[in-house]
């Protein structure tokens, strides 16, 4: 069986080689490129992200990522987006004051959590719905996170059953968005490359859909 191709986004994030190597590591042939035809051209398109979010949209624009999302999923090719990758797929991120527009894939706002400790680091558990292909056989696992900020509402519903998106909650101090999967674009707000094998078999997971 030949090895899915994925594109990692190299955009200037932080964080891509070991993104890199988790995804090779779970079997997918796997490229870090900005390259236009390469990005399009994939299987699946994995954009990684860490820091602030309007940095982080800053440097997606600047590369014209915001566009190479946006065309990839026009088209139903798959997107996984990582921690500020998954952040920014929401329509706004407000932090210390500053509110920056996102790349409005869902509706609804990044905030800081109302937690009595930030960063929230470290390992938690997950509440992955009915149905879910990312979390197929890990829906007890733990998963490794590393943020002050995160989605803490969820207000778009699909049209019925077969498209209603599929969203995993965390709790840190509060509910929180902790992934989402709505069609060909998928997210999590933890780190997969950090998560050990858990982590490799919910990538294993998603290569498995594309």
């Amino acid at each position: 069986m030949t090895a899915k191709r994925v594109v990692v986004l190299d955009y200037g994030s932080g964080n891509v080689h070991s993104a890199v190597k988790a995804l090779a590591h779970a079997g997918a042939e796997v490229e870090l490129t900005r390259d236009r035809t390469a990005v399009a051209e994939a299987d699946g398109l994995l954009v990684p992200g860490v820091g602030a979010f309007d940095a982080v949209m800053r440097q997606l624009r600047a590369v014209r990522g915001d566009e190479l999302i946006d065309r990839r999923l026009a088209g139903g090719r798959p997107v996984l987006g990582i921690c500020v990758g998954e952040q920014v797929m929401f329509s706004r991120g407000v932090e210390r004051g500053v509110e920056t527009e996102g790349l409005a894939q869902w509706p609804g706002s990044v905030r800081e959590l109302r937690a009595p400790v930030l960063p929230h680091m470290g390992w938690n558990t997950v509440e992955a719905p009915a149905g879910t292909a990312l979390f197929d056989g890990i829906e007890d696992e733990r998963f490794y996170f590393v943020h002050s900020y995160a989605a803490t509402e969820w207000t778009l519903e699909g049209r019925g059953e077969a498209t209603r998106p599929l969203v995993t909650w965390a709790e840190h101090g509060e509910r929180f968005v902790a992934a989402v999967e709505n069609g060909p674009l998928s997210a999590t707000q933890f780190h997969p490359e950090k998560s050990g094998e858990a982590g490799i078999r919910l990538l294993r997971n998603w290569i498995s859909t594309l």
